[in-house]
C-alpha cells in the first residue's frame, strides 16, 4: 500500500471546537432520516476533510452551515464574537443559507449563478451528507425529489468546483434510484400516470 503525504501544517493553527459548540444549539433540530441536525454539521466537515479540503473558513462554516436557517432567532453575534476568521465565516454560511419563504429551486439557482468556489464546495459537501442519509429515508416520493433536485442544480455546482464530488453525488443518486426501481415505486407512479 503507497503512503500518502500530507501537508497537515494548514491546520495547526486552527480552532475549530468554538465553532463545534455553536454547533450544538442543533442537537435538538432532528433530520428527516433520523438523528439531529448537529450531527449532519460534523458529517459535512468530515466530507470537506475527505476530500482534502483543509481552507479554515471553510470548515469552520461547514460545522455551522444550517445554524441560521434552522434556528429563526440565532443571535449572530454568536458567530461574529468566535475568532478573527468569524466575519468572513458567516458570509459564506449567508451564502448556503435558504431564507424564509425561498424556494428551493430558487435558493440553488443562486448558487449556481452568483456563488463563490467556497460556497459551491460547501454545497457539495452538505449534499453528499444528506444523499448518504437518504439511505435511512422510507419516503419514496421524498427520496425521487430530493434526487431529482439533485440532478438538475446540485450536479451543476459539482461539476464547476470539484469533479470527484460529482462522481460520489451521481453514484449516490444512481444508488437511491435503483431502491426506487426495486421497490416497485417507479412502475407504480408509471401505472398511475395511465390512470
Amino acid at each position: 500500500m503507497e503512503k500518502i503525504e500530507r501537508d497537515l501544517r494548514p491546520l495547526t493553527s486552527v480552532h475549530l471546537a468554538p465553532y463545534m459548540q455553536l454547533a450544538t444549539a442543533l442537537i435538538g433540530k432532528r433530520r428527516h432520516a433520523g438523528g439531529n441536525m448537529f450531527r449532519h454539521q460534523v458529517d459535512t466537515m468530515s466530507v470537506l476533510v475527505d476530500y482534502g479540503y483543509v481552507d479554515s473558513i471553510l470548515l469552520k462554516a461547514s460545522l455551522i452551515h444550517d445554524i441560521i436557517e434552522d434556528i429563526p432567532d440565532f443571535n449572530i453575534n454568536e458567530i461574529l464574537r468566535i475568532d478573527s476568521e468569524a466575519g468572513q465565516v458567516y458570509e459564506l454560511v449567508l451564502e448556503v443559507t435558504k431564507r424564509a419563504g425561498q424556494q428551493k429551486s430558487e435558493y440553488l439557482k443562486n448558487i449556481i449563478k452568483n456563488g463563490s468556489k467556497k460556497a459551491k464546495i460547501l454545497k457539495c459537501a452538505d449534499r453528499i451528507s444528506n444523499m448518504v442519509s437518504l439511505g435511512f429515508v422510507n419516503e419514496p416520493a421524498f427520496i425521487e425529489r430530493y434526487c431529482d433536485e439533485t440532478e438538475l442544480y446540485v450536479f451543476p455546482i459539482a461539476l464547476d468546483v470539484n469533479f470527484n464530488m460529482y462522481e460520489e453525488l451521481l453514484a449516490l443518486v444512481m444508488s437511491r434510484r435503483k431502491y426506487l426501481d426495486e421497490s416497485g415505486y417507479l412502475l407504480r407512479v408509471a401505472e398511475h400516470q395511465k390512470e
